[in-house]
């Protein structure tokens, strides 16, 4: 994927991403403070402590129920910062075959 591609698909990846995360925040009540879209190279998303998430533009071309792990993972983030057993309970609450999507989505390249 070319910065082009990026600069053509960042808002309509925004749009997606922004109702996917609307839509599962409701079941989290987690408190983001920004998001952006961003053009990474090695992560299909990320967080920060301050409640700043951070996603990769290329998620608007996955199939939703990887999407939909990928915002659940940077969502439970915001209340467990880490990968703990409380994390992953967290997740299975959306996702509850989390394991076999994790796996889906390590076979991806995103270079």
């Amino acid at each position: 994927m070319t910065k082009k591609d990026y600069l053509i698909n960042k808002e309509t990846a925004r749009k997606i991403i922004l109702d996917r995360i609307d839509h599962l925040n409701s079941l989290y009540q987690v408190d983001v403070k920004r998001i952006a879209i961003r053009n990474q190279k090695t992560r299909w998303g990320s967080c920060s402590r301050k409640g700043n998430l951070n996603f990769n533009y290329r998620l608007m071309y996955l199939s939703p129920k990887l999407l939909d792990y990928v915002i659940v993972h940077e969502l439970c983030h915001l209340k467990e910062f880490n990968h703990s057993a409380r994390f992953w309970e967290l997740v299975r609450m959306t996702i509850p075959d989390y394991k076999i999507i994790r796996k889906e989505l390590r076979k991806l390249r995103l270079v």
